[in-house]
């Protein structure tokens, strides 16, 4: 059987109780040597082997899968944060299909969700912002035409840019380039819940700036969106005036 499990944005302990259950019984595991914390393989099996996809291809990734499955064995495919976003899991999974080989999905938390926890904030603000965009900037990987950078930029909600440090003068400019101002409020958070944990504060205008200064170039977010500064409106869920399925309204 194989497992994908997510592996969370960094924090060993911040993987779920299914994910690190499947890792202490696996007889093998794939793991994203460039992103995923090597402290996750600790409670691994001794006799567990242990392969590192970041100098596997496809097809060796595959490989691995198919003799370990044909041998009965238990195979952990672990990704960085949770794999559905940027995990590249289907064309894994596709394979899988056509090999008739069984497999499942342990969701895990992404490095999205530790970035907010380092801001100490949330992204959706009431009279600020009710969306999240998750992206990335165009580079050797191609986007959709209809999803440019700039596309995204235009509707100015909270945003969370992936995998585009080593870009982040065209991040920067393309950003301007929709319905964020100069002024408007950015971050750059290096390994979210990791020990090394960095936050950066600056604004659209001055991201690249902040990142060059902090020589920040990979292994961080970019996260942008007047939910960073201060002003919003009361939630309407604990508002004592607003009646909901389990309170009335204070009169």
């Amino acid at each position: 059987m194989i497992h994908f499990v997510g592996a969370g944005p960094g924090a060993p302990d911040l993987i779920s109780l299914r994910g690190a259950r499947m890792i202490r019984e696996a007889d093998v595991i794939i793991y994203a040597g460039s992103l995923v914390n090597p402290a996750l393989l600790e409670e691994r099996k001794p006799e567990c082997v242990v392969y590192d996809s970041a100098y596997m291809t496809l097809e060796d990734v595959i490989g691995v899968m198919k003799v370990a499955d044909a041998a009965g064995k238990d195979v952990v495919r672990l990704h960085t944060g949770d794999q559905s976003l940027y995990g590249a899991i289907r064309e894994q999974m596709d394979e899988l299909i056509r090999l008739g080989i069984d497999y499942d999905d342990t969701p895990g938390i992404s490095s999205f969700c530790g970035a907010a926890a380092a801001l100490q904030t949330e992204y959706t603000l009431p009279s600020v912002s009710q969306s999240v965009i998750i992206t990335r900037m165009e580079g050797r990987t191609p986007v959709p035409e209809r999803e440019k950078l700039r596309s995204m930029a235009i509707h100015g909600c909270s945003m969370v840019v992936f995998l585009s440090m080593g870009l982040i003068r065209d991040v920067q400019k393309e950003l301007l380039a929709g319905a964020y101002t100069e002024e408007t409020p950015a971050a750059i958070v290096y390994k979210a819940t990791w020990p090394e944990e960095k936050v950066f504060y600056c604004t659209v205008g001055t991201l690249a700036e902040t990142a060059e200064k902090e020589a920040i170039r990979k292994t961080a977010l970019i996260v942008v969106g007047d939910f960073l500064q201060k002003g919003y409106e009361r939630s309407k869920l604990y508002d004592p005036g607003f009646t909901t399925e389990f309170r009335d309204a204070a009169r």
